[in-house]
């Protein structure tokens, strides 16, 4: 188990401090003296080696490592090559990337700096969702206060380096943090993910190739520069030596918490702090003295743990859950996600939370491809009939059936948004499946649902 006792924020520490978000605050912290000192002294290459070597793995969702990212970018193109930073923070209850855009946006910057030299990219795009509005006022301002203290544009601290940073506001669909559908989006076009390959590395925003991280990723890259990547190896949790595909979980997090706690907030810790741990120490408990009953790991898409199933190795139940990279998919979830953790409590129906999650995502597929378009709508209106205490048992296997049929892991769609549609839904039913029987027998009725109107006839 990580220890998380006396650990000292570092992504978080600067978020209290006052006028946090200025150039002039940051940098009587130390700031930017690691992009000065990276220009100086290290090539390109030597900045991707390290945070290639520091096991940094991107804190989007996906989990892919950075500095392999960055190396698929071609060798010896002509250019230009870009850096877009994914900023469209649209996974329900997560909003550890507005914390750090808001609060501290010049320690962003400063990784969007280093890892544009990393690859040599001229311009980054910097992808903000639209409903950011503090955030990008607050990052047009701290860009323009870059620009003029030289270390945006030509010749940056007569490096020979030059950089533009452009500030695009997205078009409001969570589609649009998918990487292709925001590049689509940064060209004007509709959000629709490209069939890959190839891949944004090769051919990204504008036919040239092309490398997209997150906002947390891009922080973390600024505090490996800084302290080196021992200190990032010393915090997490290595890789499963049973596990060859486990790259291990290095690093800082940011943990969000929402639902039904007491202290909803944003958390700094090591990875693989356990969703038990996360949720009392941290988040107060469960809110009005009830009990979990399940928890989202990493955002709606990510799918339920359930806080009183045993797990199968007997340490614990899978309230105790590890948060790292490996940890969620011990329980059948598809991953850690974006960290945004959110409490169900024991009084909540799971019909109502698996209605809410239908909703989202019918409503958030782009309609490109059939499965997806199609399928997030059949189980809208099969979860519909269930909560107005009309459902049928063989709605839950067909429920399951659609689930399992959708998405880029059965290879049925081109991005992943119909993986993270069907996750919630097969583990909530898998888990939850007496409750779902329960209410189908009594006819229950969800709470939420208006008394239908009874229309008079003559």
């Amino acid at each position: 188990m990580v220890s998380t006792m006396n650990y000292e924020p570092v992504l978080l520490a600067r978020i209290n401090k006052p006028r946090s978000q200025q150039l002039e605050g940051y940098r009587q912290d130390g700031g930017y003296e690691t992009f000065a000192r990276v220009l100086r002294e290290m090539k390109p290459e030597e900045v991707v080696a390290r945070v290639k070597e520091s096991g940094l793995r991107g804190r989007g969702g996906a989990g892919f490592p950075t500095g392999i990212k960055w190396a698929f970018l071609p060798k010896n193109h002509p250019g230009p090559v870009y850096l877009a930073v994914n900023a469209d923070e649209s996974e329900p209850c997560t909003y550890n990337n507005r914390i750090l855009m808001e609060k501290d946006p010049h320690q962003v910057l400063e990784g969007v700096l280093i890892s544009s030299y990393a690859i040599q990219a001229r311009v980054a795009f910097f992808y903000i969702r639209y409903e950011y509005g503090d955030a990008y006022r607050i990052l047009h301002e701290s860009i323009d206060e870059l620009y003029q203290s030289g270390l945006l544009g030509q010749n940056i601290l007569n490096s020979g380096y030059s950089l533009d940073i452009v500030l695009h506001r997205g078009a409001g669909a969570y589609i649009c943090g998918e990487e292709t559908g925001l590049i689509e989006s940064l060209e004007g076009k509709r959000a629709w993910p490209r069939i890959k390959p190839p891949f944004p590395a090769v051919e990204g925003a504008f036919r040239k190739p092309t490398i997209v991280n997150n906002v947390e990723t891009l922080a973390c890259v600024t505090q490996i520069m800084r302290r080196g990547v021992e200190w990032f190896r010393s915090l997490g949790v290595p890789p499963d030596p049973k596990n060859p595909r486990d790259l291990g979980s290095y690093g800082p997090k940011l943990y969000t918490l929402a639902g039904h706690v007491n202290e909803p907030k944003c958390v700094e810790l090591p990875m693989g702090v356990t969703v038990r741990e996360l949720v009392e120490r941290y988040g107060g408990g469960v809110w009005k003295g009830r009990k979990a009953k399940a928890v989202n790991p990493g955002g709606i898409s990510m799918g339920f743990l359930r806080c009183d199933l045993p797990l199968k190795n007997g340490e614990g139940t899978e309230y105790d859950i590890p948060l790292d990279f490996n940890g969620p998919g011990r329980a059948g979830c598809l991953g850690l996600g974006t960290g945004a953790v959110t409490v169900i409590d024991d009084q909540t129906s799971m019909i109502d939370v698996v209605h809410n999650v239908c909703q989202f995502f019918s409503h958030e597929s782009c309609g490109q491809c059939t499965p997806c378009r199609e399928g997030t709508g059949w189980m809208l209106k099969i979860m519909e009939r269930l909560r107005r205490g009309r459902g049928r048992r063989e709605d839950l296997d067909i429920l399951l059936d659609v689930a399992e049929r959708i998405g880029i892991i059965p290879g049925t769609t081109i991005c992943g948004l119909a993986d993270g549609a069907g996750w919630p839904v097969k583990t909530a039913i898998r888990k939850f499946r007496d409750e779902f029987e329960a209410a189908i027998r009594e006819g229950k009725v969800s709470r939420y649902v208006r008394p239908l109107e009874v229309v008079a006839t003559h």
